[in-house]
């Protein structure tokens, strides 16, 4: 089965042959079997040569690029080999008549809203009493099927999500005091651990992206050209509540993750590097539980279930099958 390769330690990536090795600033060597690898993730300072980047795009690996604070810097995605001509006119023309653009745009938020309020269902069963949270984001949600234009629909959504992270303050067990999610920079522990968590759901779609015959430029909730990979935004939308909030709840709720997993100096912007290695260790454990899939019949991983999202899309796009985005329905 293939797997993320990350490396949190300085050196280099170089071809070996017919693998990959990889030497650190010590001159410790580890080698790499390609064919096991279906992304890598650099976390640190990392050279390699054109004759690396050949040899991983042959194989269609992507690279994702985060720097010293966590943050997600960019990705290099290798030449598409699945694309299609016909499908590409179908997604511009999807996202160029403003109507159909919405149709898609507001089937991503209706998914993420609906997912968001499963979160809130399951912990109010649970002990913790987000009862108002959960009859606001329930009478917010349903204002998205009235919104007319990518604007008013932005603005359902972002009141959702601040009902729904004001209820964060009593799902999770520590201190946390979270009152506005703050990204350019985050500002606190919570918004520098979901940026985190969201950026790596985030590269993880495009991975999955890359595997179809999907442009990953052309979107139609967030506007192309802001991000590069701007249709992994949307479809990460929708994946967010169930594998990153989640994630999140449990690591704050079990201490694995507190305020020591951060550089308080940086004002908890830089998140250390065990910290970060522990992250993406639980995350990678959850892309692979499964479940069984209702119109499939069989189990399917979490990791899957992002690539099946993309092949939704597709049915959509060329008219096969309206598209609905993934609910959580355990």
């Amino acid at each position: 089965m293939k797997q993320s390769f990350y490396v949190y330690n300085n050196g280099d990536l170089k071809r070996k042959d017919n693998t990959l090795q990889f030497t650190n600033y010590e001159g410790e060597k580890r080698d790499i079997p390609i064919e096991r690898i279906s992304d890598i993730y650099v976390m640190s300072e990392m050279s390699f040569n054109t004759a690396f980047i050949n040899y991983i795009s042959q194989y269609g690996i992507p690279i994702h690029f985060f720097n010293y604070y966590n943050f997600y810097t960019g990705s290099y995605y290798p030449r598409e080999s699945l694309l299609a001509g016909q499908l590409l006119v179908k997604q511009v023309e999807n996202y160029a008549d403003y109507e159909k653009r919405m149709t898609l745009a507001r089937k991503f938020i209706e998914a993420a809203a609906d997912n968001i309020y499963r979160n809130l269902r399951y912990y109010n069963g649970r002990g913790k009493d987000v009862a108002e949270y959960l009859k606001d984001v329930d009478s917010m949600r349903k204002q998205i099927g009235r919104t007319n234009t990518i604007e008013e629909l932005m603005g359902v959504e972002g009141n959702i999500r601040r009902r729904y992270y004001a209820a964060w303050n009593v799902i999770v067990n520590q201190e946390i005091k979270f009152e506005k999610r703050v990204m350019h920079p985050p500002d606190n522990m919570i918004n520098s651990l979901i940026s985190f968590v969201n950026t790596v759901i985030y590269t993880k779609v495009l991975s999955e992206i890359y595997h179809t015959q999907l442009n990953p430029t052309i979107s139609y909730l967030h506007e192309p050209g802001a991000r590069r990979f701007s249709l992994s935004l949307d479809i990460a939308e929708v994946f967010k509540p169930l594998i990153g909030d989640r994630l999140i709840f449990s690591l704050l709720n079990r201490n694995q993750i507190t305020e020591d997993s951060f550089t308080k100096e940086l004002n908890f912007l830089h998140l250390k590097k065990e910290a970060s290695k522990l992250i993406v260790s639980e995350l990678e454990k959850r892309l692979k539980q499964t479940v069984m899939h209702k119109d499939l019949g069989r189990q399917v991983s979490y990791q899957y279930l992002l690539r099946l999202e993309s092949y939704k899309l597709i049915k959509h796009l060329i008219g096969e099958k309206e598209y609905e985005g993934f609910r959580i329905w355990w």
